[in-house]
């Protein structure tokens, strides 16, 4: 089930059985802009305009592993690019950035589950989103149960999840391209009650009765 996230952490000169490493980034090339050239967008700018587009949020889950010598806690990240991929096979996606660490682990166990996150549930998000810190204090106090086919971590009163194993892993600038092969999926229609968490301009925000947008909360 693992053999695709495998081929990838291979390719990408990781160990599969050790502490994680990160293979090199995209291959910068250096060159002077021709007279008739726009310099491509700097970072700032195409962080702030495509903050104008409102997504969901997620946290992706996978569970620990027994490897010899080198076992390792489930791993989880908050991720807001998550999106259906098909119908026929079901396949979802989601981008991780190549500075993860967090994905690693979740490439090694060959399978994950995607949490959807409900409005509300704003510091369990916050929990998942801190970079750098160890994997297993993310998990610490957070009530969750074996997802049902891959035994990812399930999040308690999320309003969705999808249970998936990782299908293929493309590359895509700074980030990854992961597309999951759908296994399991669930939805509790009792947590959904208050709409989705959304993420919109840096903040959290929240549908409000009539279907726009609500007041934006607090940055993350």
């Amino acid at each position: 089930m693992a053999a695709v996230a495998v081929r990838y952490l291979r390719s990408a000169g990781a160990p599969t059985a050790a502490a994680p490493r990160h293979g090199p980034g995209p291959a910068r090339v250096v060159r002077a802009l021709r007279t008739d050239e726009r310099p491509p967008p700097a970072p700032e700018d195409f962080r702030r305009v495509l903050g104008h587009f409102a997504s969901g949020v997620t946290v992706v889950t996978a569970p620990g592993t027994d490897l010899p010598g080198a076992p390792e806690p489930p791993a989880g990240f908050a991720c807001q690019s998550f999106a259906a991929l098909s119908l026929d096979p079901p396949l979802v996606v989601f981008m991780v950035a190549r500075t993860s660490t967090s994905w690693p682990r979740i490439a090694r166990a060959g399978v994950f589950c995607v949490n959807v996150l409900g409005a509300g549930q704003e510091a369990l998000c916050r929990a998942f989103a801190v970079s750098g810190a160890r994997t297993a204090d993310k998990f610490a106090g957070v009530p969750y149960a074996p997802a049902p086919v891959t035994g990812s971590p399930l999040l308690t009163g999320v309003p969705a999840w999808v249970d998936c194993a990782v299908h293929a892993v493309h590359t895509g600038g700074d980030h990854l391209i992961v597309v999951g092969r759908v296994e399991a999926l669930g939805a509790d229609e009792a947590a959904d009650e208050a709409g989705p968490l959304l993420f919109h301009r840096g903040a959290f925000g929240a549908l409000a009765p009539e279907g726009l947008p609500g007041s934006e909360g607090a940055r993350p």
